[in-house]
């Protein structure tokens, strides 16, 4: 429903700025629900954009690697007020989330082991594999339309689970076979990414009207943005390197989550199992029950859900300290993560979107976006299984088959209070719709019970 016939006003940077403070005080619930929010926040109450252009962005940010949501908010931030715009939008949207999880990250490292930090902790891990398993519902039913779009996903999670190939192999393969599919005319439907909420409101009645901005025109400003954004990014990795060396934990950190930042299409859920893989199994920088503690920060905290990579950065900065003490050591490894893991992001818009306001229903684009978001239902459900083993049982047996390699639980270790926690999570968030803030704060507070009353 149009509200007025005519446009309003343009905001200031100032103004703006508020605007998108709310958003990022408001932004729970994973990618779905912040891009929900700001949906029903810059089309619906201020109309700042319309329903085509915020879907038009919306899709290339699906394309690109990193949290389409953050990317998002820097693009329409950036067709606002330009560069600055973009920094304001993209920069607050991650702010709350990287003070959030810094401070948890603090009181895991000095309070761990207490019963009561544990037992909220014990809490959260059980309920994440339900919000884990409805990210996997509820993305199959959007995109899972037709046999290829499935195959996809069945070949994708036999990919990573079972022959252990590299994500980004699986990930561009998607995307290859989704836009070859497009070509050939194969692919039934189209990614419209999350969807929108009810509205419609018409681009040519709103601030920046159906037209193409001034300064998106010119090529220059972005550019000259874009590498110095890239230079800001590479240039500390270099100066770790050739001062620490590359065996360095914060060598290690900054080239980890360098090339993670790469290849985080998805979102976090699907790049997760990628990262836990390495960080447990590869770098030791966790243990994999941590890694469920670190997504349970991310999912109750606002901003990007990737804010988890924070987390492992901290840990494993943590338990390598080198001369440094060991909170100091964490602190600089986890902004070090978050640093490298989205200075990217900005440069994708900033370089991006210049040509991305020249393109308009692009069908090859959609055909392989839905290829690669269809290869990420089958990455999610590896990630939920692989979670619930390590959560759900203390032993698992390694079993090996030719190429096929899987860890299999031991049915003896089963852990019944995490059994117990999960399945009244699942129920909460599949029988009654409850969002994932209050199951998860059901989890902790029920984890909490069980750990105090074991200590009694």
């Amino acid at each position: 429903m149009l509200q007025g016939d005519r446009p309003p006003p343009p905001p200031s940077l100032a103004q703006a700025t508020l605007i998108w403070l709310r958003i990022a005080a408001l932004s729970f619930g994973g990618p779905a629900g912040q891009i929900a929010v700001m949906h029903r926040i810059l089309v619906d109450e201020q109309r700042w954009i319309g329903e085509q252009r915020f879907l038009h962005a919306l899709n290339y940010c699906m394309v690109l690697p990193g949290p389409e949501a953050q990317q998002l908010a820097t693009y329409i931030g950036w067709l606002m007020h330009r560069t600055r715009g973009g920094l304001i939008a993209g920069g607050l949207f991650i702010l709350p989330g990287m003070a959030a999880i810094m401070a948890l990250s603090w009181v895991y490292a000095i309070f761990g082991n207490m019963p009561l930090v544990d037992g909220l902790f014990f809490g959260l891990k059980a309920a994440v594999l339900a919000i884990v398993l409805g990210a996997v519902v509820r993305i199959g039913r959007r995109t899972l339309k037709g046999p290829l779009a499935f195959t996809i996903a069945v070949s994708a999670f036999g990919a990573i689970g079972l022959l252990h190939l590299p994500f980004p192999l699986v990930v561009l393969s998607a995307g290859l076979v989704g836009g070859l599919a497009g070509w050939a005319g194969w692919w039934q439907g189209t990614h419209t990414g999350h969807g929108s909420a009810s509205g419609g409101i018409d681009d040519r009645l709103t601030v920046l009207g159906a037209a193409m901005p001034a300064h998106a025109r010119s090529l220059r400003g972005p550019m000259v943005a874009a590498v110095a954004g890239m230079l800001l990014w590479v240039t500390p990795i270099v100066m770790l390197i050739a001062l620490l060396g590359p065996d360095h934990v914060f060598s290690r950190i900054a080239t980890f989550f360098a090339g993670a930042a790469l290849v985080t299409f998805g979102g976090a859920y699907a790049v997760l199992g990628y990262v836990a893989q390495a960080a447990v199994e590869h770098y030791h920088w966790l243990k994999p029950g941590e890694m469920l503690d670190g997504l349970g920060m991310a999912e109750t905290t606002p901003g990007p859900l990737i804010m988890v990579l924070q987390f492992v950065g901290f840990m494993g900065a943590y338990r390598d300290p080198g001369s440094l003490s060991p909170l100091l050591a964490g602190t600089l490894g986890g902004l070090l993560a978050t640093w490298v893991t989205f200075a990217p992001c900005f440069v994708w818009i900033f370089a991006g979107a210049p040509f991305v306001e020249r393109l308009r229903d692009n069908k090859l684009l959609a055909a392989a976006l839905s290829g690669i978001t269809a290869a990420v239902v089958g990455v999610i459900l590896n990630l939920a299984i692989w979670f619930a083993i390590h959560t759900l049982f203390a032993e698992t047996t390694a079993t090996a088959l030719g190429p096929v390699r899987i860890d299999l639980p031991v049915p003896g270790s089963a852990n019944l209070s995490a059994v117990a926690l999960s399945a009244a999570a699942m129920i909460a968030t599949f029988r009654f719709g409850t969002g994932p803030f209050v199951t998860l704060l059901g989890a902790a507070l029920a984890g909490i019970g069980l750990r105090l009353l074991a200590g009694i």
